[in-house]
């Protein structure tokens, strides 16, 4: 046998391991690092199981190639739901269902600490003139060149970090009780607050960025401080709307244990990946910045924005509060073996 059908094999051995690992209940960081590349890991899958058909016929290769199979169908189904193949899990909302003074728009972006490009964000911002700003890895240097940006927003909670967890939150509507917290770790902050709408209408605000899952590096800090707002947003029971870079793809076992305790929407189920990292390079992206909400909202649009010389790209998403909205929409539902895996994951981070 040549030494290409030899390292194609071995490449589809290698596509098959990346599919099953995520299967294995752990919290390593190697481990947990392949739920991420799905759609790389089913684009991969096509031309070695094409190569392997189309050049060798004897029983390993088969063998590979029903495998191969079996993992492709397995990474479309996880993929899927974020295609427009789905329903949307999340209404648009429409002029006879969205009053003005319930609207709501958020600009979501991790700025990347060692960018200097702060003019790009400012247009950014001038350019689609967001309600809530939250920004992520933000240290003192971004903080002062945003300067800017507080005769437009007059609320700002700072809590700039030189370790890339910094965060910077801009509100041009009122606050309730802003709060930095720091649920897990006592380096890496979230925000919960209040914000009230021109209409007197309440929601609950959480801003979070958890650390990630890298190799050698346990993913059990990252998984606990979701399921814990998770478990704020449902016990607190009202509008809700959790947002940040959570180091952490749409399709991962606990962003969906996430959904599922907190009964939040996902807006990108039915309507697209939009893939926000890695921005620098185009085929190794998936979604790792997000914005979930409560029923109590429609959605008015949902929008990855231009690069901005981060690896992360920006997004904006605008949300409508209305009456219909809970008539129209089914929050996901945890029954109580979600409510045990994430009592699990707690008590794993602690």
């Amino acid at each position: 046998m040549s030494a290409w059908l030899w390292g194609l094999k071995g490449i589809g051995w290698l596509l098959v391991v990346s599919t099953l690992l995520p299967f294995i209940r752990s919290d390593a960081g190697f481990i947990r690092t392949f739920d991420f590349p799905r759609l790389q890991v089913a684009v991969a899958i096509v031309p070695v199981l094409a190569g392997l058909l189309a050049f060798s016929r004897d029983l390993n290769a088969m063998v590979l190639a029903v495998a191969l199979v079996a993992c492709l169908a397995y990474q479309l189904t996880r993929i899927a739901p974020f295609t427009r193949l789905h329903a949307p899990q999340a209404v648009s909302a429409t002029e006879a269902t969205c009053r003005s003074d319930g609207r709501v728009s958020i600009l979501v972006a991790n700025v990347l600490q060692d960018n200097t490009d702060h003019d790009a964000l400012l247009r950014l911002v001038a350019r689609h003139d967001p309600d809530l700003i939250l920004l992520l890895e933000t240290d003192a240097r971004w903080r002062d060149a945003l300067a800017p940006l507080r005769a437009r927003y007059p609320t700002l909670v700072e809590q700039a970090q030189p370790n890339t967890y910094g965060l910077l939150f801009y509100a041009r509507l009122p606050l309730e009780n802003p709060q930095i917290r720091f649920l897990l770790e006592d380096d890496v902050p979230s925000i919960r607050t209040g914000v009230v709408l021109p209409s007197g209408e309440r929601f609950t605000f959480y801003g979070v960025h958890p650390r990630p899952p890298h190799p050698g590096q346990s993913s059990a800090p990252r998984d606990a401080e979701l399921v814990i707002v998770a478990h704020e947003v449902r016990e607190a029971g009202g509008p809700a709307v959790v947002a940040g870079d959570l180091n952490d793809v749409a399709w991962s076992r606990t962003t969906t244990l996430f959904q599922k305790i907190s009964g939040l929407l996902d807006p990108r189920i039915g309507r697209g990946l939009f893939p926000t990292f890695n921005a620098k390079w185009p085929m190794l992206r998936w979604p790792l910045d997000h914005v979930f909400f409560s029923d109590d909202f429609l959605l008015g649009r949902l929008e990855r924005l231009s690069h901005i010389g981060s690896d992360h790209f920006p997004i904006l998403i605008s949300l409508c509060r209305s009456t219909a909205a809970p008539k129209v929409q089914e929050a996901p539902q945890a029954d109580a073996a979600d409510l045990e895996a994430g009592r699990e994951a707690i008590e794993a981070a602690q």
